[in-house]
């Protein structure tokens, strides 16, 4: 494998940072394959659902693609919870950016706040407050993420429910995230 020349960036040469960009290119052209590797991870993560975080994940996905929504929502629905393993307090930070680039920012916003979202559904019962999402209450996605945690999360843990095998959702995830749609200049 061809290595740049430099040890600084500001040595370097401009067929240095050539060989960079053709890297990168097929880096960036593998993300599909590591976000499924991710999702794959959450099998054995978290024990103590009656389902894996995996299985939560599929239903998720195959919820949404069954109510007939996008295919950024569906991939958005299928991913939301990949970051659980690096980022357990900031998990919907942490993937909205990683969607950013690839997914309407609408969806992004959601899968960024669901965490808050969530504990409208179990916060009475663990003495988190279930309205913490109000602060949020002004701002246009607010019902769209309501509605997500509603249809396509909360409910996702149930082990009687079918869902999709994954070859269904992969070539979704690779449409989705083979084409940055959303890039904004630096």
């Amino acid at each position: 494998m061809k290595q740049v020349s430099f040890s600084a960036m500001d040595g370097g040469t401009k067929a240095d940072f050539d060989l960079l960009d053709r890297a990168e290119v097929e880096f960036v052209g593998q993300l599909p394959a590591r976000l499924l590797a991710a999702l794959e991870g959450l099998k054995s993560s978290f024990a103590g659902y009656q389902v894996s975080r995996y299985e939560h994940s599929l239903q998720s996905a195959t919820r949404a693609q069954r109510d007939g929504r996008s295919e950024e929502y569906v991939a958005a629905a299928l991913l939301h919870d990949i970051g659980d393993e690096l980022a357990p307090y900031t998990h919907g930070e942490m993937v909205a950016a990683i969607m950013r680039p690839y997914i309407a920012p609408e969806i992004c916003w959601i899968v960024e706040h669901h965490g808050v979202f969530q504990q409208f559904h179990y916060g009475e019962v663990t003495g988190d407050d279930p309205n913490a999402r109000d602060v949020h209450r002004d701002h246009p996605s607010f019902d769209a993420c309501a509605e997500f945690c509603a249809l396509y999360d909360q409910n996702c843990f149930d082990p009687t429910f079918k869902s999709a095998p994954i070859e269904t959702f992969v070539p979704t995830v690779e449409r989705v995230f083979s084409v940055p749609r959303y890039l904004t200049a630096p």
